[in-house]
């Protein structure tokens, strides 16, 4: 295994408390400028992404989560909303520029619209968690929190949609649990 691996998937962890150390908006830039080369369904790119970096930004989110999430908001130095863009097919002319018409398909079918922001906003938020890794951030990914308030404090035009929220940062190690087990490849996988 490389260090590459280590970094992005062996060592890494999923973290709820990180160290009072500042991310830099550069960084949150470099991330962004990884992540945005992960594949998606006919290059669709629906996700949007807000990074919750301020106390004034982070005291809004903040209502918007379960309790048990407060404290992971709190800790975090950033907390990144990762959301669909219900409008993302707007965008198909110049990013599927072969198949002009492509964006016909998503503004006639609000159903196939909504499950391919859903489905791509998720691996893009994916992808974020590996950038931010592979640059030497440490991730908490999670739920718990009010999508509807989530959106209606932070899109409240209602194109865009919450998906999910990553917490950045430093992580503490102190804080970790032992490391949960994973499924082995034969409960999950099937080679055909």
């Amino acid at each position: 295994m490389t260090q590459a691996h280590e970094q992005a998937f062996l060592a890494a962890r999923t973290y709820a408390r990180f160290q009072d150390r500042a991310v830099p908006k550069s960084l949150l830039h470099q991330i962004y400028e990884l992540a945005k080369w992960g594949p998606t369904s006919m290059n669709t790119q629906p996700a949007r992404y807000v990074f919750v970096h301020s106390a004034k930004a982070k005291a809004r989110l903040r209502l918007c989560m379960a309790p048990g999430n407060v404290d992971k908001v709190d800790s975090a130095p950033v907390t990144v909303i990762v959301a669909q863009d219900s409008r993302f097919f707007d965008h198909l002319p110049t990013q599927f520029p072969h198949a002009p018409q492509a964006a016909l398909g998503f503004a006639n079918d609000p159903a196939l619209a909504q499950s391919t922001a859903l489905r791509n906003s998720s691996l893009q938020g994916a992808y974020l968690i590996m950038a931010a890794r592979h640059l030497g951030l440490d991730c908490g990914p999670m739920s718990g929190f009010n999508n509807a308030a989530l959106d209606q404090e932070f899109f409240p035009d209602g194109r865009y949609r919450s998906n999910f929220l990553i917490n950045l940062g430093y992580g503490d190690r102190e804080s970790l649990r032992p490391r949960g087990p994973r499924l082995p490849f034969e409960s999950v996988a099937t080679v055909l």
